[in-house]
């Protein structure tokens, strides 16, 4: 099978990246190849599109399945599994997110806590320990954001994606709200003060 130009420099370039984000290069053109394809592929299809072996394609598309990567279907007469990638583009980017944080943040934050807890000896260790702290806060800080995006519909998140600086404006128009509020209250509190005296 002779892929089209513009498909075969999108899956080749996938699988330079693919090494970039920590899987191999054999992986990463598999998945662009199903991405990009209109119907769901066996593994006959993909090797011969890719000019891998049939067992490369085996192992690429049980890490892809480890990942939640990829579909797999049967066809109505063909007894052959067939691979399709989501449809829904952000619901890539959540699965990745996921499981790139299974993978990377919850492991280092297991290793923090178990850090945090332990009694420091010394005031190298008890400096070591505050800067493992300041970096759990920002790892756990960043979870909870993410988990809050996760749980957001994909509409709503395109949406806050695109409002980029915005959200710089918003918080900046909270803190200004929050300095007149409690200039209020102190200015409440003054006269409250020489009304009692």
């Amino acid at each position: 099978m002779q892929l089209p130009e513009l498909t075969q420099r999108f899956v080749l370039h996938f699988g330079e990246m693919g090494s970039r984000w920590g899987i191999n290069r054999t992986v990463g053109q598999i998945y662009a190849l199903l991405f990009v394809s209109e119907r769901p592929l066996n593994a006959d299809e993909i090797a011969a599109a890719l000019d891998f072996s049939r067992s490369n394609v085996s192992m690429g598309l049980k890490e892809l399945g480890a990942w939640n990567l990829v579909r797999m279907q049967h066809l109505p007469g063909d007894r052959r599994d067939y691979f399709s990638a989501p449809e829904d583009v952000w619901a890539i980017f959540r699965t990745l997110a996921e499981e790139r944080r299974k993978r990377e943040i919850d492991p280092t934050l297991s290793m923090l806590r178990d850090a945090l807890l332990s009694q420091p000896e010394g005031a190298s260790e008890q400096y070591a320990q505050q800067r493992m702290r300041e970096m759990h806060d920002l790892i756990e800080l960043a979870t909870q954001w993410f988990d809050d995006i996760q749980r957001m519909p994909s509409e709503d998140v395109r949406q806050l994606m695109q409002l980029g600086g915005a959200v710089q404006k918003l918080i900046a128009l909270k803190s200004r709200v929050k300095q007149v509020a409690t200039r209020r209250r102190g200015d409440k509190a003054a006269a409250l003060q020489v009304v009692e005296n």
